[in-house]
């Protein structure tokens, strides 16, 4: 089996009797080379074993940190995803084993294909939402628009969308000869392969550029609204390094489906050693990488954040990260947080300010953020434009 979903090219009949040939009927055996190839009892059974008995202790970490959690009140529903995730790759390592003992039942490949491919896109939506808060602190007037909601949700929506489309199409090919409709089908499943590859990018490019946008308009000087606990650069490397990971893997078995080899023709990739590599391995080190690193306090927001500053007042969880415990770190981004200075800014002034800071404790509007965001700046702008000043008189 593939290791997301089977990419099948449209089945051609060959009369070379030293070829395998389909069963007379459905379910038909894949005669194109899928990645990984057929399992054997050696060396499938010890491999998949390893792996199985890893993500049994990736799934007994994440659970226990949801529930540890969720008695605190600390809500974290990424924990159980990737709970969720870790038995999706349970179960088709388990398929994976039952398969290399019975080669004639496909309907086990069949559901060890469709376990890997729900689980992987649970790690796509987890980087999503993750892109999505940094967004919201780098640039809280935009990340909270509607629009930009609007297009995050769609993205979420067509994961689900495809996984439905890519499950049912690949099945489908399973259970039909029909050269013509699983060509169309196979074209289906190369456009989610390719589509799939670059929603694991995604994540990169976006904060990236978010970021830069910050830099930009506030003249280097980063303003955010800062969420979880630990530095923004730890976020940052994080999330990254998971999404080029993830990319990398969405990468190769995209690349395994535009091509495509007969069974008795195998290419490098098609091999063991590629297979668990490039799928299995890469996922064990993204969801040990977020267990271990606490992903769970880095990446927390306040329940029922709404709009900008919502997040700032949820950042004071507690649990000692790299700051605490060796201090900020020097040429750290760490900028200016809006929960230690926006808001002083928006207590102090005119008589209007007490019922401006209302509005923000109930979910304020963009255009509120916006007017508080300028005086900040404003005050941030003379500060600097005093110290230069001071450093001039000294220097005369």
């Amino acid at each position: 089996m593939a290791c997301v979903l089977p990419l099948l090219p449209p089945l051609h009949h060959h009369h070379d009797t030293n070829t395998p040939q389909p069963p007379p009927g459905p379910p038909y055996l894949p005669q194109w080379a899928q990645s990984g190839v057929k399992p054997t009892p050696l060396p499938d059974d010890p491999i998949s074993a390893v792996l199985l008995a890893l993500f049994v202790g990736s799934a007994v970490m994440h659970m226990a940190t949801f529930q540890l959690n969720r008695r605190r009140s600390h809500r974290f529903f990424f924990s159980a995803l990737l709970f969720g995730f870790s038995m999706a790759r349970i179960t088709a390592l388990t398929m994976r084993i039952v398969f290399a003992h019975h080669h004639n039942n496909i309907s086990v490949a069949i559901a060890a294909g469709v376990f890997t491919a729900a689980g992987v896109m649970l790690l796509f939506v987890v980087n999503l939402a993750f892109a999505q808060r940094m967004v919201r602190a780098y640039l809280p007037e935009v990340g909270w628009k509607r629009g930009v909601r609007l297009a995050f949700g769609f993205v979420y929506g067509s994961v689900g969308a495809m996984l439905v489309m890519v499950v049912a199409v690949t099945v489908h090919m399973f259970y039909t000869d029909d050269e013509d409709v699983r060509g169309r089908e196979r074209e289906v499943q190369l456009v989610a392969a390719t589509y799939l590859a670059v929603l694991a990018f995604l994540p990169v490019p976006v904060v990236l550029g978010a970021r830069w946008w910050a830099g930009r308009r506030d003249g280097g000087r980063l303003v955010r609204d800062k969420f979880g606990k630990g530095s923004f650069k730890a976020k940052m490397g994080l999330l990254m390094t998971t999404s080029l990971l993830l990319t990398l893997g969405a990468g190769f078995r995209a690349g395994v489906g535009f091509a495509p080899r007969p069974v008795w023709h195998l290419a490098w990739y098609h091999g063991k050693g590629p297979y668990y590599v490039f799928n299995f391995g890469i996922e064990l080190v993204v969801v040990y990488m977020y267990g271990l690193a606490r992903f769970d306090h880095r990446f927390h927001v306040p329940n029922g954040s709404k709009g900008p500053g919502d997040y700032a007042k949820g950042s004071g969880l507690s649990i000692n990260n790299e700051e605490e415990v060796f201090g900020p770190a020097e040429g750290d981004d760490e900028g200016v947080d809006v929960k230690r200075d926006v808001e002083d800014v928006m207590v102090k002034g005119d008589s209007d300010d007490a019922s401006s800071h209302a509005k923000h404790d109930s979910g304020i509007a963009s255009a509120d953020w916006d007017e508080r965001y300028d005086a900040y700046m404003q005050k941030e702008r003379d500060l600097e434009s005093l110290e230069r000043a001071k450093k001039s008189e000294e220097n005369v």
